[in-house]
């Protein structure tokens, strides 16, 4: 292959790519090309370099990890005003307390007085939402038993 030219039909029969995606990848520099006349032509060590290239498998420090993020909403329903409060300021009071998984996390509450629910957006990484998720179980729970509720926990 080093020493023969190749057109882009060529090209595309031997690596199975169609014509157009080899002419973009000319465009775009990653394959050398040269024109005579109206076709472009690739040298046969051009044409190993970009099969060699572009068949390779990234390595597994060319991946950027990206953190998981979770978006929540909890409706509570069954709320008053100072027990939606109560817990609005536990659950913020617990977010601020968290170490650097808190950093890019958040906490809102919306207390709905029509409906008499508190209504809780949660939005940051696993660990940080299954934490808040369970201080919510923890502070409704608590309130219900009061109630005459049973849980289902044993």
């Amino acid at each position: 292959m080093n020493n023969q030219y190749y057109s882009v039909e060529e090209i595309s029969k031997i690596i199975g790519m169609h014509p157009k995606t080899i002419a973009r990848y000319i465009r775009e520099g990653k394959l050398p090309a040269n024109k005579v006349g109206k076709e472009w032509r690739i040298s046969g060590h051009d044409l190993s370099v970009f099969v060699e290239g572009h068949h390779s498998k990234p390595s597994a420090d060319s991946y950027e990890v990206k953190p998981i993020t979770v978006t929540a909403v909890v409706d509570i329903p069954g709320t008053d005003k100072d027990t939606a409060m109560r817990i609005a300021n536990t659950l913020t009071a617990a977010a601020n307390s968290k170490g650097p998984e808190a950093e890019r996390a958040s906490v809102s509450t919306q207390y709905i007085a029509a409906e008499g629910m508190l209504r809780v957006m949660l939005w940051g990484s696993l660990q940080f939402t299954e934490v808040m998720m369970g201080t919510i179980s923890a502070l409704t729970q608590e309130g219900r038993e009061d109630e005459g509720y049973q849980s289902n926990e044993n």
